[in-house]
């Protein structure tokens, strides 16, 4: 319950108890959280106006509402006495049945405020799924270096059953013999973890399908488990910059710390500007002291100038809530959970921190995005007997509705061909609207499947979208053992698009060593591709990264395309 501690009122010093700050930080106009001292019996006007507020912070939170009983606006700790605390939830609980929401008690906590009865505030959560989606929905990556454990969290998350400690959990999440045989993830794979409108898990145990976990849950979390092993992570790359995930999970192996591609992850998601947090893992497996010296180690990384997190242990159900609201109000906050996913040990913790987490991304950024033209990245493609070619990806702008007509492309000779969208599933369970910042496949009938390609967008026809086969680049090298000069070539990840692209040109610069910016000029080797300037941009060959943002983009039409064909 953060806020500085001691602050005066009155000259007296309100919430003398150490652990209880007398303070939150003052209410906010915007967001979805809400205080209230008490709502004892309100008259009818007021009553719909309580009302309307709800809506209000319900849509602030697309569906998710935080309500704080027992605090000023400005944040002072008051407190209710019992009778009061009960009248105003029950009033909380008809607000909730009038907007069909329902409501959960986070925590309860006692207030030292000058007064001789027992004081107590008292958080809620109240959940609405938006009357346009069947769910709340959070992208979460997983991250970790090999055999840290992640497909068997997930597993266990997933599937409702602990791991026996010989990788049982994790059989039922590969999608590969080699990954069976190895026990290694090679692809990336989609988990999904649903909690009901009362903050219950909702997942496979009780032999449930993809289909009912959707029906019976209000909110769902879908895992993209990214592969953990050097030699996949382009794999790595292409899940967080494609997939646009919310935030990411990284897991650390208690007994091993921070080895392998830990670091190269966490400065993957440094570098996207993807919030995270921190899952120690096999806690059962080494002494109390070994975990303490690898969350020390975390701890030690985290505040590096190059970091700048906060980090914050998670030890209780009260943390794992604190953690879920503060994790979302600031990009800083970095909670760490220490778990076995063989014991089962602090596994609720993680549970209600991911049952709380609320959206990242606010409604009115969501209402922008959605009044654009439809944009959709292509990420998969699959081949469904009866059903015909099928795209898997993220609407990026706009809507898309079943039976939209759209333009893909760019194709290897630049051009865009018209389609139709026969059906929408999101999260293996049929849909009719699909909104900006919602991942989705789509069907798209007979269309030849051999026309498509990874990093092709699907878009309106009223678009006219551009492409390019140079475009430049505002860039840091991270990292390169000599110098990086023009004629170098490099991967390049801008969303879901990954080509060759060489460097003709360094402005104002003949050669650049690690650390330092330019802008760039990259011209793609194999086809054009669909760019936006803006986008954010990581390159790699070997042991040479660099992350930047694309700055200019030389448009080119469908005819230049061809006649460039042969660079």
């Amino acid at each position: 319950w953060g806020g500085p501690k001691g602050k005066k009122k009155n000259g007296r010093n309100r919430g003398s108890k150490a652990n209880n700050p007398p303070y939150l930080p003052p209410e906010a106009e915007d967001g979805n959280i809400e205080y209230k001292l008490k709502l004892v019996n309100p008259s009818q006007y007021r009553f719909e106006h309580l009302v309307t507020q709800m809506k209000w912070r319900l849509q602030e939170g697309r569906g998710e509402a935080v309500y704080q009983i027992g605090v000023e606006d400005n944040g002072l700790l008051v407190g209710l006495a019992e009778e009061e605390m009960r009248a105003s939830l029950k009033t909380l609980h008809r607000m909730a049945e009038k907007v069909g929401a329902d409501i959960t008690v986070l925590r309860e906590r006692e207030v030292d405020y000058d007064s001789d009865m027992p004081r107590k505030i008292t958080e809620v959560l109240v959940r609405k799924v938006p009357d346009n989606q069947q769910f709340l929905d959070l992208r979460v990556a997983v991250l970790g270096n090999v055999d840290s454990g992640k497909s068997t969290l997930l597993g266990v998350l997933t599937q409702g059953e602990l791991d026996n400690g010989r990788g049982r959990a994790r059989l039922n999440l590969f999608r590969h013999l080699h990954e069976i045989q190895s026990g290694r993830t090679s692809s990336i794979s989609f988990e999904i973890l649903g909690f009901n409108s009362k903050g219950e898990v909702v997942n496979y145990s009780d032999s449930r399908t993809a289909e009912e976990i959707c029906e019976s849950s209000s909110k769902m979390i879908t895992f993209i488990d990214l592969a953990g092993h050097h030699k996949y992570l382009h794999t790595t790359i292409f899940g967080l910059t494609s997939y646009c995930p919310d935030c990411a999970l990284l897991l650390v192996s208690a007994n091993t710390g921070i080895a392998g591609t830990t670091r190269e992850h966490l400065g993957l998601a440094l570098a996207l500007k993807v919030p995270f947090f921190i899952v120690v893992s096999k806690v059962d497996l080494c002494a109390k002291t070994t975990v303490e010296r690898t969350v020390r180690q975390l701890e030690r990384v985290l505040k590096q100038p190059g970091c700048h997190k906060v980090p914050m242990l998670v030890t209780s159900e009260d943390d794992a809530v604190t953690a879920a609201q503060q994790f979302a109000q600031s990009p800083n906050v970095t909670p760490i959970f220490t778990l076995s996913s063989v014991s089962g040990e602090s596994l609720d913790l993680l549970k209600v921190f991911l049952n709380i987490l609320p959206p990242l991304t606010n409604s009115k950024e969501q209402e922008e995005l959605m009044q654009q033209l439809t944009e959709f990245q292509v990420d998969e493609i699959y081949t469904v007997p009866e059903v015909g070619t099928v795209v898997g990806g993220t609407l990026s702008s706009g809507i898309c509705r079943e039976g939209d007509q759209l333009v893909v492309g760019p194709t290897d000779d630049g051009c865009f061909l018209e389609l139709r969208v026969c059906s929408i599933q999101r999260n293996r369970s049929a849909c009719r609207v699909l909104r900006a910042g919602q991942a989705a496949t789509l069907a798209l009938g007979d269309f030849d499947r051999t026309l498509l390609r990874k990093g092709m967008v699907m878009v309106s026809p009223e678009m006219n979208p551009t492409i390019c086969s140079v475009f430049e680049a505002e860039i840091v090298l991270l990292f390169h053992a000599t110098t990086f000069r023009r004629g170098f070539q490099v991967t390049v990840h801008v969303g879901n698009v990954r080509q060759t692209a060489v460097v003709e040109k360094i402005h104002a610069k003949d050669k650049l060593r690690t650390g330092e910016k330019a802008v760039v000029r990259f011209r793609f080797l194999k086809h054009p591709e669909y760019l936006k300037v803006g986008a954010k941009l990581l390159f790699r060959e070997g042991v040479t990264k660099g992350i930047g943002h694309v700055t200019d983009v030389q448009a080119i039409t469908a005819g230049e395309a061809q006649a460039n064909m042969g660079f």
